[in-house]
């Protein structure tokens, strides 16, 4: 699809939220109206995406996957779904992981376009630069532990969901990413989008008495 739809978005809600000025001074707020931005910015994704798959239901290259940790008895709000853009499909044959399994992936993550960072400041990454899957190394965690997940639910939702070798991009809402709290550098309110690649997962090892 459609590498512009993705920057639409992302223009769409820069224009709403990058004028805001603080009421003390004249400095420019990084985050202005964030999680407003974000809810209109993921509820425009989610709408444009129900649209893509109302015209043509055997489209695979986008998915509205609803989180792990949700009931399935019920719709569920938007917030309750991450959005899924297919780049690479992988292995057709390969199972996916549980979550008490261990993934090894590639991944970076950004947030929405912000004053400084027009592309969306990259918070974390497994490898850097343009990816090169000949030098990048693989990272390794578990999905889940005996509390729940490792990592946030829309992150381990979408590995839950991937095949070896898949490559998607994949857009978490705040409420299933740190929420209105935030994370160390990321704010309150963020959307995460990540861009994903399942290289292998393997099941919790057994150790011996």
């Amino acid at each position: 699809m459609r590498r512009g739809f993705f920057f639409l978005l992302a223009a769409f809600a820069a224009a709403l939220g990058l004028t805001a000025c603080s009421e003390e001074d004249d400095t420019v707020e990084e985050f202005p109206n964030w999680v407003a931005v974000n809810d209109a910015y993921f509820n425009n994704l989610t709408d444009s995406v129900q649209e893509l798959l109302r015209l043509d239901p055997t489209r695979t290259d986008w998915r509205r996957i609803k989180s792990w940790s949700k009931s399935d008895t019920a719709t569920g709000a938007n917030s309750d779904y991450i959005i899924v853009q297919v780049i690479e499909e992988g292995d057709p044959s390969s199972d996916t992981p549980l979550y008490t399994d261990t993934a090894s992936v590639h991944y970076l993550g950004r947030l929405l376009p912000s004053v400084s960072y027009p592309q969306g400041y990259v918070f974390d990454h497994s490898y850097n630069g343009d990816f090169d899957a000949d030098v990048a190394k693989p990272f390794e965690f578990a999905i889940g532990n005996s509390t729940g997940t490792a990592v946030v639910d829309g992150f381990a939702t979408a590995l839950q969901h991937m095949r070896r070798g898949d490559h998607w991009v994949v857009y978490i809402p705040y409420q299933l990413g740190y929420g209105t709290s935030g994370y160390n550098s990321i704010p309150g309110g963020s959307t995460l989008i990540f861009d994903l690649r399942l290289v292998d997962f393997w099941p919790p090892q057994v150790e011996n008495d």
